[in-house]
């Protein structure tokens, strides 16, 4: 019987501040980047030390490999970087060594969007050479997923209405992308390779999903709003709402009080730990708005039994 595992990808982090040059160059494929913005990047890390994404998405690879060993799969879980290490190339290339022939491979961003999954998947298949993969495309209305982001959300959301005395809404965010990414070409126009399925990207529809589904859990919201974050340095424009504009928006409305949960987000990194913590945080200050987030999935038990869950699947499809 064909040897299996599975193996998780996720976006990767530098070590150190001073590795974030080079962690840059893989993060735009060696395209140039201002030196203001790798300054920026650089005094964002500066400002909360670490990114602790690495260590904690090994963590998650070891809880799925006990989630399944419980239940009698005992298979490895191998983790993968894109843009650090372990990068993804190199953890392929052990796992064939490992004598691996058949691995179901999850990408820990749910959300599915070319400009994420489909970049992971291609990162994976250059190297399987002669490795069957089931390659899972997205996982964003998974409802263990939901009732991981709700777990977290509920506990804040009923001590918090309890201490200001009313319902506190919700602001749920995913990370943006460049909106060439979720545009269909008219026909003959020139566009990306797409993998055999791939029409219009799901990405946005995906994420907003996610959000209802959480929101569904924790009735007791009085209202949610969505908004996109983060977007990025590249040229063009990134899908909105932004973060920004939809504080203002409530700001306008009276809201005083409110909870943001990214629910694009896994583990904390960056996107959270500044973009969330410290610069939106501020932005609601000045606005006269107390902002609070949940506590991140991280090493939720939640979370890996969901993930666990889709990689039996997977590996049940590989033996077919």
């Amino acid at each position: 019987m064909a040897r299996q595992a599975v193996l998780l990808l996720a976006h990767g982090t530098p070590e150190t501040v001073e590795q974030i040059p080079e962690y840059l160059r893989n993060v735009v494929s060696g395209r140039p980047l201002p030196q203001a913005v790798i300054e920026e990047i650089q005094h964002r890390y500066a400002l909360i030390g670490r990114s602790p994404l690495t260590e904690i998405t090994l963590e998650q690879g070891r809880l799925v490999e006990a989630e399944l060993a419980a239940a009698g799969q005992l298979v490895q879980v191998y983790v993968g970087m894109r843009n650090w290490r372990p990068y993804i190339s190199d953890v392929v290339r052990q796992m064939r060594a490992d004598g691996v022939e058949e691995v179901a491979v999850l990408c820990l961003a749910p959300q599915n969007s070319r400009t994420s999954v489909g970049l992971y998947r291609r990162a994976v298949e250059a190297e399987a050479a002669g490795m069957r993969i089931d390659f899972t495309e997205g996982w964003a209305r998974h409802p263990l997923l939901a009732e991981a982001f709700a777990e977290r959300l509920r506990p804040l959301l009923t001590g918090l209405s309890a201490e200001v005395g009313a319902p506190v809404p919700v602001l749920f965010t995913a990370h943006s992308v460049p909106c060439r990414t979720i545009q269909t070409p008219a026909a003959g126009e020139g566009q990306p390779r797409r993998w055999p399925g791939e029409g219009a990207d799901p990405y946005a529809e995906e994420a907003k999903g996610t959000a209802a589904m959480v929101a569904a859990l924790a009735p007791e919201i009085p209202r949610w709003w969505f908004a996109f974050q983060s977007q990025g340095v590249s040229g063009g424009p990134w899908i909105g709402p932004t973060v920004e504009a939809t504080l203002d928006a409530v700001a306008a409305e009276g809201v005083r009080t409110l909870i943001l949960q990214p629910i694009g987000f896994l583990c904390d990194h960056v996107e959270i730990l500044y973009d969330v913590d410290i610069l939106f945080r501020g932005a609601a200050a000045k606005l006269g708005i107390r902002l609070e987030r949940p506590q991140s999935l991280n090493a939720s038990p939640t979370l890996a039994k969901a993930v666990a869950d889709l990689a039996r699947q997977g590996l049940a499809r590989l033996r077919g």
